[in-house]
């Protein structure tokens, strides 16, 4: 993997390390007579990785969701650096600089990794319709700094060398890669990684959790929902843990680990 640093993410967060970048009050969310999330209280502090884990429809998907405008909340709130962003629509929470992947490759298969990437840009560029149509100068030089600011994401993630093969051309370790990179170059503040480490092997999963430690070291915080155990006890600085929509525990991993509820409710029960 590439260790290049990038000199384009965005500004540190107002946040310092150890205040919450992250607030969740109350948050309920129902569909029909089905409550998915209910009454969920938590911080996530600036500068960390953190896990959220919990048995399948526990309600962690739900969370993200609700925290990147795909879903708006039935009740609650969703702060983000002191600012409310619950029930805004996705583009608007992403120019506040929060981005997220999906648990399943959401890629443009037939372009290039290369324009993939390019495409993670769109919120912060600048250039309007008419200078766009006309491809006036200013147009001109954006794109230059789009594609730059592109490439430096690429050699980031360690995918320079594929910039210009078909991103479905690319094996599913590296398609999640590529996602990655593309929600880099949002310039997130937040990142919300949703099960990255789904079907990768053992060294594509140690890659993924180099990448995300990397990507922490960068200033961004880091939410990881994730099943292997092994890749959040190793990378995580916290982890939340969600049962049935609701909160159950959080703490260090090794304080999760030892968890006696945790480990009756996720972990298969004491021996």
């Amino acid at each position: 993997m590439s260790e290049a640093r990038l000199s384009t993410v965005a500004e540190p967060s107002p946040s310092s390390a150890g205040e919450a970048v992250l607030e969740i009050r109350d948050l309920l969310m129902q569909f029909g007579g089905v409550t998915a999330l209910r009454g969920i209280n938590y911080r996530v502090p600036a500068g960390i990785i953190q896990a959220v884990i919990g048995p399948n429809g526990a309600g962690k998907t739900t969370l993200f969701h609700c925290i990147s405008g795909m879903l708006k909340p039935t009740a609650g709130a969703v702060i983000f650096d002191g600012e409310s962003i619950e029930g805004l629509p996705p583009h608007q929470i992403a120019r506040r600089r929060i981005s997220r992947t999906f648990q399943h490759v959401a890629l443009f298969q037939h372009m290039s990794v290369l324009e993939n990437v390019m495409l993670g840009r769109h919120p912060r560029t600048r250039s309007g319709f008419f200078s766009t149509g006309f491809r006036l100068p200013t147009m001109r030089r954006e794109e230059r700094r789009i594609v730059e600011a592109a490439s430096e994401y690429l050699d980031f993630v360690g995918l320079s060398d594929s910039a210009h093969q078909p991103a479905g051309s690319l094996p599913l370790g590296r398609q999640k890669i590529l996602e990655i990179a593309r929600a880099l170059a949002t310039e997130p503040r937040l990142l919300l990684l949703d099960e990255p480490a789904g079907g990768l092997n053992m060294r594509e999963t140690e890659e993924l959790g180099e990448l995300i430690q990397r990507i922490r070291g960068e200033g961004i915080t880091v939410m990881l929902v994730e099943h292997d155990m092994n890749l959040i006890m190793d990378i995580s600085d916290r982890v939340l843990v969600l049962h049935f929509g609701e909160y159950l525990a959080s703490g260090s991993p090794s304080e999760i680990k030892d968890h006696a509820e945790v480990v009756e409710a996720y972990l298969g029960g004491s021996e």
